[in-house]
């Protein structure tokens, strides 16, 4: 009979055991009583495996009594599933720890993630470390297999992302952008991506994601153009963003709230929708159609870079005219 901290008290009878092979023919010990003998030099006082190994420790506590040492006590958790309830294997994301720091998974994800998977402390879904510390009991461990579930794993990234420092997020991005970008972020790439995360951060689920969103703000000029952003810049669009360039440099104040009310006031001038002017401002800016509010990408980007940005479209299609 087993007390165990997870599967309770479990008995087997001895006729269900069959005789042990304690050493090989040339003498050498097998696993049954090396790992015996090797928990016991060691002062092993607790072993905590997985319940496929639930009929070893059976073996074994015989193992300790006839040598008459304390047996330790036994925990055996239930093993990880997939999603599809089968046994975890690497189809279902079964990987070393390095593969899921390399997919943009940071340590805090994976670490509340893996706790919570078999375990439980109420409905608390995030935990810090410090709280699993204080309410950890093998007692509070399931008996039933845990699935392994990426898109939880996925959603819980996104949301340390949320919470992560600004700046140890742009240090873990910059060997990604510089893959992205084709070329190390300088110091005012960085400075820029740092000032836009707050609007990148919640957009994301991983570095990798994290990284690609915010590859625009790093980018050297002039910005490679996507396809549907080319489509964005034609001669009338273009024509637009000269004149409304104009009217952004001669602000005294860079800031989304005078930046949105130079670009409304523009197309209410001119009679426009929006669409009209901020989807190629968006662009020009960006080399996308996608991205943060317009309004706060010209302000991240600042006066200068904005402007250049601007410069370098108008450029393209002064030289395509010619």
């Amino acid at each position: 009979m087993i007390k165990d901290h997870i599967q309770g008290e479990v008995r087997v009878s001895n006729a269900e055991l069959d005789d042990m092979v304690l050493l090989r023919a040339d003498g050498s010990p097998t696993y049954m009583l090396s790992v015996v003998v090797d928990d016991h030099d060691m002062g092993i006082t607790h072993v905590i495996r997985g319940d496929d190994h639930l009929t070893n420790s059976f073996r074994q506590s015989q193992l300790y009594r006839a040598l008459d040492w304390p047996v330790p006590e036994f925990a055996h958790m239930p093993l990880l599933h997939g999603s599809d309830g089968a046994k975890l294997s690497k189809r279902h994301g079964a990987l070393g720890v390095e593969a899921y720091r390399d997919m943009g998974f940071l340590p805090e994800a994976m670490f509340n993630y893996l706790l919570r998977l078999g375990w439980s402390h109420g409905d608390d879904e995030i935990i810090s470390r410090e709280q699993a510390v204080d309410w950890f009991t093998l007692e509070a461990v399931g008996r039933s297999a845990a699935r392994f579930d990426m898109d939880r794993l996925t959603s819980l990234n996104a949301h340390y992302i949320r919470e992560a420092d600004d700046a140890r997020l742009v240090a873990l991005i910059r060997p990604l952008l510089a893959d992205i970008i084709d070329a190390a972020p300088d110091a005012a790439a960085e400075a820029r991506i740092q000032r836009g995360l707050a609007g990148l951060k919640p957009r994301a689920t991983t570095l990798i994601d994290l990284a690609e969103k915010a590859a625009f703000y790093a980018a050297p000029r002039p910005l490679a153009l996507t396809p549907k952003a080319e489509k964005q810049l034609g001669p009338e669009a273009l024509g637009h963003l000269t004149a409304l360039a104009r009217q952004l440099e001669a602000l005294a104040a860079w800031t989304e709230e005078t930046l949105e009310a130079a670009v409304r006031g523009y197309v209410d001038e001119h009679g426009l929708q929006l669409g009209a002017v901020a989807q190629p401002l968006r662009a020009a800016l960006t080399g996308k159609t996608e991205s943060p509010g317009l309004f706060e990408v010209l302000a991240v980007l600042g006066r200068e870079e904005s402007l250049a940005r601007l410069a370098d479209v108008g450029a393209v299609a002064a030289d395509q005219e010619s």
